[in-house]
């Protein structure tokens, strides 16, 4: 990772290759919505020479001109894959979204990557750099992934480098501030009127070479002598936190004690600490001028991925299984090792149909090869596991995607990642493996969506496609669960967020031709009797010829939560035929789950058949059902009927600073709060259990009230009575609605 001055190794209109599991490096980049992620991957790109100095590709689009629904956005909403080479290396760098709403596209470049780049604006505000990625960084730290951060828009008013890092250092090393520290100080010209500071070249830490990009090429300047207190005190402070990860132990005492430490050794301890993923080096970077081969920063930051960054074979594999669970040995990182590889996105392209996104994490695979694909998919909610399903699939053409383009490859080795068109019913989360030996590699938790999205089909001609597109939909995004309630006879899009709704939307019109509306959510209300009540059915209709006659009375009674519908027959003296007695029961039925009052199922009553009176000739199987069913009516006009709404356990986890806020908004949705733990990370789990139809939007809100910091979850707990006001008004509302119809 020292100062060099590279000629570009790669080439514009050529896919990137590589020959094995050494010279590649997967890289995901994580950051706030905004942060600058996909101009840095255009300037690495720029740098590497896999773009010209217009920042095109040979077709005329950047890396990031592939998705119509991005450039209306001007937000990304899906992973994209940039391959580029860089001293020998392939480097796959993959750019993720940065709004919450896409964070099964975050999951997925995870997944595929073996360390990560955390990129930050000066710009934004501490709590925005906190909200959006130090889950994320945890969610590294916890399974070892190499970390480094790297500062943009030092050029935007009123930023500071030295405040970033500061920032950087409480959020992501708040356990080890002295592990997250800059390799260069950033070099600004002066300040214009407006406030600006352009960057103009760089300081490495180490070697004290100063570099200057103002002419619009990498040069080396000698240092200035303001620099110089600055400088060696940032200087002295990395030198500390690299020989405190440093394996050798008498290093630090013969440092303090007033030795010399090469600058070797320093650059090898540095590059082995950051592989190991326990010291976070801060960069800066900025994209080229105009007309200029280089961005500022990007030289280094490809030489710290290259050099400082772990390649596949130097990270641990997920572990194995046979489809039944039986466990099998570790896989390795080897391209002549049988093939293992999973599907870590899935997407749908109008001309080529589905393309399936594959790491292969061992053996090599090639176009026309009959693979098994065997998977459960992703966790469900609530962390169960799917159906395991097989099927023997041939795999079509490799390419490596770059802008629009699809650059065709010959074959895929261990560590790498390809772009595989029609590859039968695979889905997110596959396992590939040699034909006749099914594996199963560990599976990749997914959030559970919890912003429900009711649609129905715009016109008659959309009703059917929208089934057919719904269901690619949901199978391309993990993230997106498709409900068909049978209560409320909606279909309904649970999403992540609004962006996520609206994006789900514009795909399924721009992509599927599918023109659908949306329509409010309705939760699943019951009904039930407050009190016990009597009815009787009278259905008499004789108007000549076969007539109809059936009268039954019943008593209803409420029982407890959960007990549903009981019929009771106390019939004496036979004044109701035994072979009617169950067609009573069946209008009963039929008529508790059309509902009593405001169209909602009846449940939790006990209905006992008491007596009736029946006809030798004109009584009938329908008529006693008609018969149960006006009973069934006439006892709840004469007793209250209650509205049950459904109410739900939630968990909300959320820093410290906000369970006052949290629990306050709670409260404000008839929730009732019933515990909270304290959890890792200065965080608390607050528990609480809060009626359904207050939290349709909470993901959104909670979002907001915590800045982005705060995530929840949610199941199904009971029905429980709903305040008389509230159901009052529903009865209203779904009265005026029978009326219109």
């Amino acid at each position: 990772m020292g100062d060099r001055t590279h000629a570009h190794t790669g080439a514009a209109g050529r896919a990137a290759t590589a020959d094995g599991p050494a010279s590649l490096r997967n890289v995901v980049l994580v950051g706030h919505s905004g942060s600058g992620k996909t101009t840095l991957v255009e300037a690495l790109a720029l740098t590497a020479g896999a773009l010209n100095r217009a920042g095109r590709v040979e077709d005329g689009t950047t890396v990031s001109d592939h998705d119509e629904i991005e450039q209306r956005r001007r937000r990304s909403v899906q992973l994209s894959l940039v391959p580029v080479e860089w001293d020998g290396c392939k480097i796959n760098l993959l750019d993720t979204p940065g709004y919450a709403d896409f964070v099964g596209e975050l999951r997925a470049g995870l997944r595929a990557a073996d360390a990560a780049l955390f990129v930050v604006s000066a710009a934004q505000e501490a709590d925005a750099v906190a909200g959006a990625t130090r889950a994320v960084w945890e969610e590294c730290a916890a399974v070892g992934m190499p970390r480094a951060i790297v500062v943009t828009h030092l050029d935007t008013a009123r930023t500071s480098f030295d405040g970033m890092t500061r920032i950087c250092g409480r959020i992501f090393g708040h356990d080890d501030p002295d592990a997250v520290l800059p390799l260069y100080l950033p070099v600004q010209g002066p300040e214009g009127p407006d406030g600006h500071a352009p960057l103009t070249g760089l300081t490495g830490l180490l070697t004290q070479r100063v570099f200057d990009y103002s002419s619009g090429e990498r040069r080396e300047v000698p240092p200035s002598g303001d620099q110089e207190g600055p400088l060696q005190e940032a200087r002295n402070r990395l030198i500390e936190g690299i020989i405190a990860e440093s394996e050798d132990e008498t290093l630090m005492d013969h440092y303090l004690g007033g030795g010399e430490v090469t600058l070797t050794t320093l650059t090898d301890d540095l590059e082995r600490a950051v592989a190991r993923g326990s010291f976070h080096p801060v960069l800066t970077a900025a994209p080229a001028a105009e007309g200029a081969r280089q961005g500022i920063g990007t030289v280094e930051l490809l030489d710290l991925i290259t050099r400082g960054f772990p390649s596949p074979a130097e990270r641990a594999l997920p572990a194995v299984t046979t489809p039944d669970g039986a466990p099998r040995p570790a896989p390795v990182c080897d391209p002549a090792a049988p093939l293992l590889a999973e599907v870590v996105r899935t997407s749908s392209d109008p001309y080529v149909g589905r393309v399936s996104l594959v790491r292969v994490f061992s053996g090599t695979l090639r176009p026309d090869d009959t693979v098994h694909v065997c998977g459960h998919g992703l966790t469900e909610p609530g962390g169960g596991a799917p159906p395991c399903h097989e099927t023997d699939v041939r795999v079509g053409a490799l390419s490596s995607p770059f802008g629009s383009q699809q650059r065709p490859l010959e074959r895929c080795v261990a560590g790498d990642l390809a772009s595989v068109s029609k590859l039968g019913g695979a889905e997110t989360g596959d396992t590939l493996a040699v034909n006749g030996e099914p594996l199963l590699m560990e599976p990749w938790t997914m959030p559970d969506p919890l912003l429900p999205l009711a649609v129905r089909a715009h016109g008659k001609a959309d009703e059917d496609r929208l089934s057919q597109g719904l269901a690619r939909l949901v199978a391309e995004d993990p993230t997106m669960r498709l409900e068909q309630n049978q209560d409320t006879h909606q279909v309904v899009l649970w999403c992540m967020g609004e962006a996520h709704a609206e994006v789900a939307l514009e795909r399924l019109r721009s992509r599927y031709g599918v023109q659908v509306d949306a329509e409010p959510h309705r939760v699943p209300l019951r009904e039930t009797f407050a009190s016990r009540a009597l009815g009787r059915g009278r259905n008499v209709k004789q108007s000549g010829g076969h007539g109809q006659y059936a009268i039954c009375e019943i008593e209803v009674e409420p029982l407890p939560p959960g007990a549903g519908i009981e019929f009771v027959d106390k019939v004496v003296g036979g004044s109701v035929p035994r072979q009617f007695i169950a067609s009573v029961e069946k209008g009963v039925r039929a008529q508790a789950a059309r509902g009593v009052a405001a169209g909602h199922p009846l449940v939790d009553v006990r209905v006992t058949l008491l007596d009736g009176k029946s006809h030798s000739v004109d009584s009938s199987d329908a008529a006693f059902q008609t018969a149960g069913a006006l009973a069934l009516r006439e006892a709840a006009a004469e007793t209250r009927v209650q509205l049950l709404e459904p109410v739900a356990e939630v968990g909300v986890l959320v820093p410290d600073d906000y369970v006052g806020a949290v629990m306050s908004d709670l409260a404000g949705r008839r929730g009732r709060v019933v515990g909270t733990e304290q959890a890792s990370g200065e965080r608390t789990l607050v528990r609480a259990e809060v009626p359904e139809i207050e939290i349709g939007r909470y993901t959104v809100d909670l979002r907001s009230l915590t800045h982005g910091t705060g995530r929840f979850d949610r199941a199904y707990a009971r029905h429980e009575p709903m305040p008389p006001q509230l159901a009052d008004r529903i009865r209203e509302a779904s009265e005026n609605t029978a009326k219109v119809s």
